[in-house]
C-alpha cells in the first residue's frame, strides 16, 4: 500500500470519488460539517466509512501526543483521569468540514480498494500501522475497522500466542505465510468494483493488475513509535474516538477495558450460562466517577462526572460501535431498539434477565463474552 506506482490508480480514483461525493454533499452547503454518525453513513460502502474513522483516530492520537510537556506531571492520577474525561467530552463534538474530510475520504477509498488487491499491504497499514512491535490484543483492536475480508485477518490474529509481543518484521513474515496457505479469500475485486462503479464509473482495468501489487508483506525499516499522551491510554482513546449512529453523546467517562475473555470451547445453552453469569456478576472496579469523587476539589474537571440516567448515556461512543458490530451484527436499529427497551426496565435484575433470556438467544452471543460482560457492567452502573 506504500508503493506509489501500484497504488496511484487507486489514489487517483479515491480523489475523484471523494471530490464527487463531497460536491454532492457540500455543494449547496459549503460551510456544512459532519459529525460522527454522519461520517459512518456517508457512503454505502461501510469499509470506506470505517477507514475514515480509523484515520481520524490516528490523527487524534498523534495530536494528543503533543500535549505532553516536561513542565507538568502527566502521570498523576488526577491528571490522567481529567484528561480521559476531557477526551470523552471532546469526542461528542466531532466536526469535520470539507477541507478536513475530503482527504480522509480519498485515502479511505484507495485503502478499501487495496483490501481486495493487496491484503498484505492492508495488514501492514491497517493493523500494524506505525508500531515497531504489536500484541495480538493490539491487532485485534484494529480489526474493528475491517469489514471486508475480515475472517482472513481474524484467523491470523487468533492463531498468534496470546500474550506475545511480536516484532514488526516477524509479524509481516508470519502474515505472508498465512496468506499463502489460508483458505480464507480476500475480498473479490469484481464485487467491490461494482459497488464503487455505482458511485462513480470504475472498471477493473482502471486499477493495477494483481501481478503489479505485492502479494506478501516485506519487512520495511522499523518506524519510530509515536509517543502517546500520558492520559488517556490508547485503549481509552479507542473508547472515545468513534461513533456509529444516533446523535446522542456518551455522558459517562471512559471505563478501563478488561482483557478479552478467552473463547470457551465447550458448547452449552446460551441463555442459561449467561443468566448464571448475570446473577453472580459484580462490577470489576468502581466507576470512574466514584473514583474521582474523594479528595477532589468540586470545581475540577475530574470531579464533575455527570450522572447517568439511561444506558444510552452510559454507553461510550466506541462501546456503541463495538456493540452494534459484535452483538447486533451491524444492525443499528436492532441495537437502538434493545437499548431503548433496557432503559424502560425497572431494575438491574430485569435488564439482565432480558439480556440472557431474549437478546443472547436471538443474536447467538455464546462466544461474545467480552462484549456481553461490558454490557452487563453498564447495566450495573445504570441501576447502581
Amino acid at each position: 500500500m506504500n508503493d506509489k506506482d501500484s497504488t496511484s490508480p487507486r489514489e487517483a480514483y479515491g480523489r475523484q470519488l471523494a471530490a464527487h461525493l463531497c460536491d454532492q454533499h457540500f455543494g449547496a452547503r459549503p460551510t456544512a460539517t459532519l459529525d460522527g454518525p454522519a461520517i459512518l453513513r456517508f457512503t454505502p460502502i461501510r469499509q470506506v466509512n470505517l477507514f475514515v474513522v480509523q484515520q481520524l483516530l490516528a490523527q487524534w492520537t498523534q495530536e494528543m501526543a503533543h500535549l505532553r510537556s516536561p513542565s507538568f506531571d502527566f502521570e498523576a492520577e488526577d491528571v490522567r483521569a481529567a484528561l480521559a474525561q476531557f477526551m470523552n467530552v471532546l469526542s461528542r463534538r466531532i466536526r469535520l468540514s470539507r477541507p478536513a474530510f475530503e482527504p480522509l475520504l480519498a485515502r479511505a477509498v484507495a485503502d478499501t480498494l487495496a483490501v481486495a488487491q493487496d491484503p498484505a499491504g492492508t495488514f501492514e497499514a491497517k493493523l500494524l500501522g506505525q508500531q515497531p512491535t504489536a500484541t495480538p490484543a493490539q491487532l485485534r483492536d484494529a480489526l474493528r475497522y475491517l469489514d471486508l475480508a475480515k475472517p482472513l485477518y481474524q484467523r491470523f490474529v487468533d492463531a498468534l500466542p496470546a500474550d506475545a509481543v511480536l516484532e514488526r518484521a516477524e509479524l509481516l513474515q508470519r502474515f505472508g505465510r498465512h496468506l499463502a496457505t489460508s483458505h480464507e479469500l480476500p475480498q473479490p475485486l469484481p464485487l467491490l468494483v461494482a459497488e464503487f462503479n455505482a458511485l462513480l464509473p470504475l472498471r477493473e482495468t482502471d486499477l493495477p493488475s494483481a501481478s503489479s501489487v505485492s502479494a506478501a508483506p516485506t519487512a520495511s525499516p522499523t518506524p519510530e513509535p509515536v509517543v502517546p499522551a500520558a492520559a488517556p491510554e490508547p485503549a481509552q482513546l479507542m473508547e472515545a474516538a468513534t461513533t456509529v449512529s444516533g446523535s446522542e453523546p456518551p455522558a459517562y467517562p471512559i471505563a478501563t477495558p478488561t482483557p478479552q475473555a478467552k473463547e470457551k470451547e465447550e458448547e452449552g445453552p446460551a441463555a442459561a450460562s449467561l443468566y448464571e453469569k448475570l446473577k453472580a456478576s459484580q462490577p470489576a472496579a468502581q466507576p470512574l466517577s466514584e473514583t474521582l469523587r474523594p479528595d477532589r476539589p468540586a470545581g475540577t474537571l475530574a470531579g464533575q462526572a455527570p450522572k447517568v440516567e439511561t444506558l444510552r448515556e452510559a454507553i461510550s461512543i466506541n462501546q456503541r460501535f463495538s456493540f452494534i458490530n459484535e452483538l447486533f451484527e451491524g444492525e443499528n436499529m436492532e441495537y437502538h431498539a434493545a437499548i431503548q427497551h433496557l432503559d424502560t426496565l425497572p431494575d438491574a435484575e430485569s435488564a439482565k434477565r432480558y439480556v440472557s433470556q431474549h437478546l443472547a438467544g436471538q443474536h447467538d452471543w455464546t462466544r461474545k463474552d467480552e462484549h456481553v460482560s461490558k454490557l452487563l457492567k453498564l447495566i450495573d452502573r445504570k441501576f447502581a
